[in-house]
């Protein structure tokens, strides 16, 4: 059975290719500059996501840490699939409000980030 760490990574790893292949995709659709805004926030935030993982192992509670990534990959996935069906003339939108409510899981990822940096402690040595 597959541990919190390795979900994290499959899915930032499967977030960061589909970030690649949108911003490949994207130069070859007329709202491309758009779909290419969304390939770079989920490059970027898989990138985020699997350094948080890493940074994580050095403090005693890891959970916020966890809560962060999560909050990240979730709205970098809703933004960028609302975005991306949108400037590849797919679907109107994933759901209403969905790149909002991403961006908005995406704002809260980070300031949970800074919350866990603020609360969290290094274990004694």
């Amino acid at each position: 059975m597959l541990n919190a760490r390795q979900v994290t990574l499959i899915i930032a790893g499967l977030l960061g290719a589909a970030g690649v292949a949108l911003a490949a995709a994207s130069a070859h659709v007329p709202n491309g500059q758009a779909a290419q805004s969304a390939a770079y926030l989920l490059i970027m935030h898989a990138t985020a996501a699997t350094a948080i993982l890493a940074v994580s192992f050095q403090f005693e509670n890891r959970s916020i840490f966890r809560i962060s990534t999560a909050l990240m990959l979730l709205g970098s996935t809703l933004f960028a699939a609302d975005i991306a069906l949108r400037a590849f003339g797919i679907a109107a939108r994933l759901f209403p409000n969905a790149a909002p409510m991403g961006g908005i899981l995406m704002i809260a990822g980070w300031l949970t980030l800074a919350l866990a940096a603020i609360i969290s402690t290094r274990p004694q040595n």
